[in-house]
């Protein structure tokens, strides 16, 4: 087989027909056949891939390292005035709660609903068996009837002793006519001539009188069995416990058939779409709150949010000097009554106290104690271990111990520094 038969044009990338033997034999020094230039593109590609995969690493490593060091920068250690607070447990309660308690004796007819269940202003929750009271108001409006019925005949004596005097008919006692017509005609002449004191008039006052005397008892009795009829009415409604306010039964502390006495408590009810808290205050530390103050707080131990001082007590509790204090939380607060929160309130601080604070990005990642490069007066760096405080604002830490005020330190650095690192800058 001769050298043009290999070497075909139409085996190479490039060759065209009727292209020379030399034109094919320089294509051949770079690829001799189909199958070993398919096998060479191959091994090359799977070189290129891992060269390029390799490079890229390299400059992402590289990049990152500038970028770090671009961003790291020297920061001097600052003296601000103490922000430190007392870190106080409270209470998750609802905006609104009461105790529906009962007002009269007897059992439980119907409890509507279970711990959790909603009502609208004026349902019913729970009604107490009044058949009892029914019993009474029925004897009661019977003596309403017969005292209305004695008002009646008194003011009808009254009003015939105004038209018919009884002093001057002599037939006003059946049986006594011939008495009194002896009485008109022989002795009160001889008693009004021998003695002078004998007036008519008087004894028509004084029937009058008695008349409107009667009048004014049938009256009387009447308002007292009214006033029976009311108070009676007034328990009949007091056997419903309505709800006073839209809300939600808290708990539920009676079941049907229960017998109850007055005053005894029947279901917690609250408004919860709006929730607050409430904590015990020592009262050395409410000298510092003031209405609308916005404090943080934490629910739980883990989700951290602003709330708003709503109301303090007027008076501390004897037994323990604390104020109850109360704080509204955010309306989309996820928060049931009943739950566990911290509030941070602030203390008073005895003249102008200073702590060290420096940003939290200073501190040196991946170590298992907290650590800074600390930049000394001849610009080197050398690493220092830190003892930390509280959080404060705007993302810095207070230094208790390892730093004072006016020293330098290196904000951002890498993971990867130590003693001796230097941002480029410097």
């Amino acid at each position: 087989m001769t050298l043009d038969a290999i070497v075909s044009p139409r085996l190479f990338r490039g060759s065209r027909e009727g292209a020379s033997a030399n034109n094919a034999v320089d294509n051949f020094l770079f690829v001799p056949s189909k199958s070993y230039r398919f096998e060479g593109i191959k091994s090359l590609m799977r070189i290129t891939t891992n060269t390029l995969r390799l490079l890229l690493l390299v400059l992402g490593i590289v990049s990152e390292m500038l970028v770090v060091a671009q961003a790291a920068e020297i920061v001097r250690v600052e003296a601000v005035t103490s922000l430190s607070t007392s870190v106080l447990g409270s209470t998750v309660i609802p905006y609104r709660e009461v105790t529906l308690s009962a007002q009269v004796p007897g059992a439980v007819k119907f409890v509507s609903g279970e711990a959790g269940s909603g009502f609208n202003q004026g349902e019913v929750i729970v009604r107490i068996d009044e058949s009892q009271l029914t019993a009474k108001r029925n004897a009661v409006v019977a003596q309403v009837a017969i005292a209305q019925a004695a008002v009646q005949n008194s003011q009808a004596q009254y009003t015939r002793e105004l038209i018919s005097p009884r002093s001057k008919d002599i037939g006003a006692m059946p049986g006594f006519g011939l008495p009194a017509m002896f009485d008109l005609a022989m002795v009160r002449p001889f008693a009004d001539s021998m003695l002078g004191n004998y007036d008519s008039d008087m004894g028509r006052y004084s029937d009058l009188m008695s008349s409107a005397t009667g009048v004014s008892q049938a009256q009387s009795n009447l308002q007292q069995v009214m006033s029976q009829l009311q108070e009676i009415d007034a328990a009949l409604v007091n056997t419903k416990s309505v709800a006073p306010f839209e809300g939600i039964v808290l708990e539920k502390l009676v079941e049907v058939g229960d017998t109850v006495q007055p005053g005894q408590p029947l279901i917690k009810f609250g408004y919860v779409k709006y929730k607050r808290l409430q904590a015990d205050v020592p009262s050395g530390l409410v000298s510092n709150l003031r209405v609308g103050m916005i404090i943080p707080a934490k629910l739980d131990s883990k989700t951290t949010m602003m709330v708003k001082l709503s109301q303090i007590y007027p008076i501390a509790d004897p037994s323990r000097h604390t104020v109850t204090v109360k704080f509204d939380l955010p309306v989309d607060a996820v928060a049931a009554p009943g739950m566990y929160a911290e509030v941070y309130l602030p203390e008073t601080q005895a003249g102008d106290a200073k702590i060290v604070v420096i940003p939290k990005t200073a501190l040196l990642r991946g170590r298992s104690l907290p650590s800074v490069l600390v930049v000394k007066n001849d610009n080197t760096s050398e690493l220092r271990l830190v003892r930390l405080g509280a959080e404060q604002e705007n993302g810095k830490i207070e230094v208790v111990s390892g730093l004072s005020a006016d020293e330098r330190v290196i904000d951002k650095p890498p993971a990867t520094a130590s003693s001796g690192w230097m941002p480029h800058a410097e």
